[in-house]
């Protein structure tokens, strides 16, 4: 069935396109997150396993949002690690930092994902697609008070 939302299928597929690499950096900063979750230890252990875990929980509910408003576009959402691995500028780890590391990585990641989500809301913006750039309006600032957040404990 053709799909007629108001929005034309090149900029459908330009905003989709954006939202995929949303979707791939969200989708590996939700791993990132939830390993730090598992694995934090020290001090800080019992605050930092908590925050992580309000992180990470957070990030698999934007994670359905994104990948359902590619969806609703009408395109399939990737959903692969060698499709996340492509798309995204997330970097992955095999070591185990220190926890106050794992602070400064997540927020690094964070901001990562801030600015894809910005780059993300130019198609979105020209397409007049209110949907998408009032999801990722909302990214953007989970990601931005997290950022925040983290870098707090690092001052």
């Amino acid at each position: 069935m053709d799909i007629n939302i108001g929005i034309a299928e090149e900029d459908r597929k330009a905003t989709a396109d954006a939202l995929s690499r949303v979707l791939a950096d969200s989708y590996l900063l939700y791993l990132k997150t939830h390993n730090y979750h598992w694995n934090v230890t020290g001090e800080l252990f019992h605050s930092l396993h908590e925050q992580f875990e309000e992180q990470y929980t957070e990030l698999a509910d934007a994670i359905d949002e994104i990948a359902e408003r590619i969806r609703a576009l009408g395109y399939r959402a990737p959903g692969t690690f060698k499709e996340f691995n492509e798309l995204t500028s997330i970097e992955e780890e095999s070591e185990e930092p220190e926890a106050l590391e794992m602070v400064r990585r997540l927020a690094i990641g964070n901001e990562q994902v801030l600015r894809t989500a910005r780059q993300a809301l130019e198609p979105a913006k020209e397409a007049e697609d209110e949907a998408t750039v009032d999801l990722l309006t909302q990214r953007l600032h989970v990601h931005s008070k997290t950022a925040w957040m983290l870098r707090s404990h690092l001052e």
